[in-house]
């Protein structure tokens, strides 16, 4: 029986069982979903080696272009997840999925750089409601002490999508020039092909609630069925948030506030790396580029693993959350005093613990207040804030990189936003409680 998991006393060992059943038919899919849409979303990083000089894109048009996916994702996350919980998440899911593809796919054929704003505008709206309705889901299957556990395995998809995306788009960018296309084309339409391709796999394999779930037993659907339930009632009768409420309560915003100042960390780090380690090594080839931006990203799965263990065994969340900020945004800040590729690679590497390692015990925490339609709404409302870090962290790198000829100085900054993060956890109390409006 897992170390992490502490089940209440049962004669035949249905909780150890049925949890385990869980974690091994749910989160592998799960896992090798959000990977897919990890890549589609931050590939174009990888793709603005050789795209930038094609379409003629400044380093503030790059961050620009970075950022507006995010505007669409903003703009439509909360009615998506709503809907996901209304219409269930095999259906909603598996729409997205294809949706996303169709759009990432015909990001390789435009031909302006405002078509391909265009694009990826519309790119965000199709992914969004994916993230948090993902962590909705899982909400549906595990309780909320196996939670930061099961949340951070499942998140390890997003250091995995750039340790396996980095160097096969460093070997496309080199070598696929296919029909007369560019290679960073090739790059865009191959990886969207496999969204598509799992969205329908989706409606076909993935089941809605326990209830509907084949791999389980009658009496294991029945167990996790009641202490889902109970664990729901507790919740509404201490808190008895609807999703309204959840959307104007104060806790909830406070969590935002702190997941926009780690985010604009992870998506300086995922949209950036590839141009800040080419800048200091201009002899390397983009596959070599791409071997060596593996390695933050293996870093980073590592500390998903071991932070996510240590926050569901010690069941604390606030240290587990802001220790990796501080870590990260000190690296951040260093980042500027070395002129040495590997060295910048060694400091990429200490941005990967923090930016990815508090993943697993922040998204612990709306898990205990938040049920239902509340968690529906509140974690949407937390993802989609908080993800306008992928507009403002992109956007100002450029911007300043554009006036100072160098992305130090932005890097730097988004390291102060780490450390602010760190504070706004830090404030947090112990055990998150919130009071009926």
């Amino acid at each position: 029986m897992s170390t992490l998991i502490q089940p209440e006393v049962c004669e035949w060992g249905i909780d150890a069982r049925t949890i385990r059943k869980v974690k091994f038919r749910i989160l592998p899919f799960l896992w090798v979903l959000y990977i897919i849409a990890f890549t589609d979303r931050i590939n174009i990083g990888f793709a603005a080696l050789t795209m930038n000089r094609e379409l003629v894109i400044t380093s503030e048009g790059f961050g620009l272009l970075t950022g507006i996916f995010f505007i669409g994702y903003f703009l439509f996350e909360i009615p998506s997840n709503l809907l996901l919980h209304r219409v269930g998440a095999r259906v909603w899911i598996a729409r997205i999925l294809i949706s996303w593809g169709a759009v990432a796919l015909l990001t390789g054929f435009v031909h302006t750089l405002h078509q391909l704003y265009l694009v990826r505008f519309l790119l965000g709206l199709a992914e969004a409601g994916f993230a948090p309705g993902m962590l909705l889901y899982l909400s549906y299957w595990f309780r909320e002490r196996e939670q930061a556990q099961a949340i951070g395995l499942y998140l390890t998809a997003m250091p995995v999508a750039a340790l396996i995306g980095a160097p096969i788009s460093g070997l496309v960018l080199d070598h696929i020039h296919w029909l007369g296309l560019s290679s960073w084309r090739w790059l865009l339409i191959l990886e969207a092909l496999p969204a598509i391709v799992c969205g329908l796999l989706t409606y076909v394999l993935l089941p809605n609630r326990p209830e509907d779930a084949k791999f389980l037993s009658t009496d294991e659907k029945q167990w996790l069925r009641m202490e889902l339930a109970h664990e729901a009632q507790q919740k509404m009768e201490r808190h008895g948030l609807s999703a309204l409420q959840a959307l104007t309560n104060g806790h909830v915003w406070h969590l935002v506030a702190i997941y926009f100042g780690m985010l604009t960390g992870l998506y300086s780090l995922n949209f950036w790396a590839p141009q800040l380690v080419k800048s200091l090594s201009t002899g390397f080839s983009n596959s070599s580029i791409g071997f060596l931006i593996m390695l933050p990203s293996l870093v980073g799965v590592a500390a998903m693993v071991l932070l996510s263990r240590s926050s569901d065994r010690m069941l604390e969340r606030r240290y587990h959350v802001a220790i990796p900020a501080i870590v990260a945004g000190t690296a951040l800040v260093l980042l500027g005093l070395t002129g040495s590729p590997f060295v910048a690679v060694a400091l990429l590497c200490f941005v990967a613990i923090g930016v990815y390692g508090f993943l697993g015990p922040f998204w612990a925490l709306p898990s205990g207040f938040l049920t239902g339609f509340s968690a529906a709404a509140g974690l949407a409302l937390i993802n989609s804030v908080g993800n306008l870090a992928g507009f403002v962290g992109p956007f100002m790198i450029g911007a300043i990189s554009m006036t100072t000829h160098s992305v130090y100085a932005g890097l730097a900054i988004t390291g102060v936003f780490m450390f602010i993060a760190a504070i706004l956890v830090l404030l947090l109390p112990k055990t998150v409680s919130v009071r009926r409006t």
